[in-house]
């Protein structure tokens, strides 16, 4: 009986290995950081597409938390990595209450908010499996929230939700001083074509758990002067 050389076993057994990561968790894809995004409310609500206030109220005046995104350094990222693992609301049960303060949708129609997270996880949170599971990826925002106050930021620098206008580099510079790292401004316009401070993004290790500096920060544009709408 001949004996298989050892090359054909080497590729046999990467062969195997590679079928069998596609038939499982494969679809939980790598990724170099995430993008920790919060969204200021009065900005979500002052366009011409309005909002609606979640069933449990009006949200708090203050940042909200968007999503947690697993990105990669060349600024694409993955998404929808693995439709076996639904959003489960039991597996989130003790955080609920958390959520809806701090994670709070503004969508129409009226909603608790379940959608909402279904959707940040089955987009996003799926693709980060390979790192946290899901109790972990909520819980990890809802901690980076607490590590990055934005509104106590920028009110401690005199920059107030208040419908004043201020400039791009005192709102960066005053979320830098008191977060320690840089972050991105994505801005949208109200209802009068002006723009507004919208939402914040900052980066995230694999962990979900330290910030760091961004690899790369998304494309996009605001105006040399810049509405922070009441709410």
């Amino acid at each position: 009986m001949k004996s298989i050389p050892s090359k054909m076993v080497k590729l046999l057994i990467l062969a195997l290995v590679g079928s069998s990561c596609l038939s499982v968790l494969c679809a939980a894809e790598d990724f170099d950081f995430f993008y920790f995004v919060q969204q200021w409310p009065g900005s979500f609500c002052d366009t011409q597409k309005s909002c609606c206030y979640p069933t449990t109220g009006k949200p708090a005046a203050d940042f909200g938390i968007h999503g947690l995104w697993p990105n990669y350094k060349d600024g694409s990222y993955p998404s929808n990595c693995d439709p076996n693992n639904p959003f489960d609301q039991s597996q989130v049960s003790d955080l609920i209450s958390s959520m809806q303060e701090e994670w709070p949708t503004l969508a129409c129609p009226s909603s608790s908010g379940i959608a909402f997270w279904t959707h940040e996880w089955e987009k996003h949170g799926t693709c980060s499996e390979s790192a946290i599971n899901q109790h972990s990826y909520f819980a990890a925002a809802l901690d980076l929230k607490k590590k990055a106050n934005l509104l106590q930021a920028l009110q401690s620098a005199g920059i107030k939700p208040n419908g004043e206008s201020y400039t791009l580099a005192d709102i960066k510079g005053a979320l830098k001083d008191a977060i320690g790292y840089i972050p991105y401004i994505e801005c949208n316009v109200d209802q009068s074509g002006n723009s507004q401070l919208y939402q914040v993004y900052l980066c995230v290790d694999t962990n979900g758990s330290d910030l760091i500096e961004c690899p790369v920060f998304p494309h996009g544009k605001c105006g040399s002067s810049i509405e922070f709408p009441t709410f």
